[in-house]
């Protein structure tokens, strides 16, 4: 809003069309306005990772413990104890 001089309803409109991956709604003009658009498509990309990762995490997770393997060492017979079967 303040670096391009847009109003409150065209700068929510660009917000929502960055964070969608459109671009930009308007043009941006100056240099200032160039950098914040940067950063702030960078880090709101970052914060979308980020949260989708705290969210899918728990399902993952879950995933890893269903196909989890329990794989026996190898022991020699003389070896087993007297309670394992051979």
């Amino acid at each position: 809003m303040w670096t391009e001089g847009l109003g409150l309803v065209d700068a929510i409109l660009g917000a929502s069309m960055i964070l969608t991956g459109m671009g930009p709604a308007t043009p941006m003009r100056t240099t200032a306005g160039k950098l914040f658009l940067s950063a702030y498509a960078i880090f709101s990309g970052l914060g979308f990772i980020g949260l989708a990762a705290v969210l899918f995490q728990p399902l993952f997770h879950r995933f890893m413990h269903r196909f989890h393997l329990e794989i026996e060492e190898d022991v020699p017979p003389e070896n087993h104890p007297p309670d394992r079967p051979r």
